[in-house]
């Protein structure tokens, strides 16, 4: 694959790893506002869960894309 190609699908995975990391913060500060109401927090921790799930997906499809950049020859 082109080189130009791979650095920009690594540029998308990273914008997408951080959308990820600003959703996991959100759920937990969601989280936390409901357990000082006194509300269940049950569905919330399992969305937590998925999202950290799928960050853990994210970061390896960055760690995937890195190597094979580290991995390329220098040329374009």
């Amino acid at each position: 694959m082109n080189l130009r190609i791979v650095r920009e699908h690594l540029a998308e995975a990273e914008r997408h790893l951080a959308q990820s990391d600003r959703h996991i913060a959100r759920q937990v500060e969601l989280i936390d506002g409901l357990e000082r109401g006194g509300h269940p927090t049950d569905l919330a921790l399992d969305l937590l869960a998925a999202y950290r799930a799928v960050h853990a997906n994210y970061a390896a499809h960055c760690k995937f894309i890195r190597d094979e950049l580290s991995l390329s020859p220098t040329r374009q």
